[in-house]
């Protein structure tokens, strides 16, 4: 993100940060979503924070920008019944507020779950499968625990028949999709796509157990090292 920002700053560019899956992440101490001019965040329910349905937040600390998001969210109105711009709907109702205030109080404490998981995981696969790798400046939270391996799809398979959930996300890379097949068919990512066929995400909540996570690496290992 500094260097992002360094980018944007001599183009005078603006900068939105995605923060959908790092709620409570940080580089060098500072949080994600506090880099930028404007920040998105998701509350899917999968989501390190989530609600009981969809949701989302924008945060900026920009007061021009903020009265527009404010007008946009409420169908381009400023002032009741006063549309100035083409705006949406896209109020978050109240049960989901209520919902986010509540669990909001304990985002730190789950997000440390979610590190003592992903460190169990670690520790048990890192002979066996390659593992995320996080960063010294960086405070990982861990929304996926995701592994890379040759044998991602007999893992998959695995675990599936031992009644494990795994996912295999963003299967296809952007410029393979039908949407840009003829923009870029010509164009070569061979690390991308290599990385496609290996990527397995495991299961990671702050409620998942030592032997839960036992089982899941037991199941791992048997395939890795047949």
């Amino acid at each position: 993100m500094p260097e992002v920002i360094r980018i944007a700053k001599q183009h005078h560019l603006k900068v939105v940060e995605d923060c959908a899956q790092s709620f409570g992440a940080t580089w060098q101490n500072q949080q994600t979503g506090s880099f930028g001019d404007v920040a998105c965040y998701s509350f899917y329910p999968s989501k390190n924070l989530s609600c009981f349905g969809d949701g989302g937040l924008v945060a900026t600390n920009n007061d021009e920008l903020y009265n527009d998001l404010v007008a946009l969210r409420n169908h381009g109105s400023y002032t009741r019944y006063h549309h100035e711009k083409l705006g949406y709907n896209s109020r978050l109702d109240e049960l989901q507020a209520t919902i986010l205030r509540i669990k909001l109080r304990h985002l730190d404490r789950f997000n440390q779950q979610r590190q003592r998981v992903a460190k169990e995981y670690t520790e048990r696969l890192q002979n066996s499968v390659s593992t995320p790798k996080p960063n010294s400046q960086g405070k990982h939270i861990y929304h996926q625990y995701t592994i890379l391996h040759p044998k991602r799809d007999e893992i998959h398979a695995a675990l599936k028949a031992a009644d494990i959930a795994s996912a295999v996300y963003y299967p296809i890379p952007i410029h393979r999709q039908p949407l840009f097949h003829d923009q870029y068919k010509d164009l070569d990512l061979p690390v991308t796509e290599e990385l496609t066929t290996q990527c397995l995400s495991l299961p990671i909540y702050p409620e998942l157990t030592t032997q839960q996570i036992d089982k899941i690496c037991a199941v791992i290992k048997r395939v890795t090292h047949d």
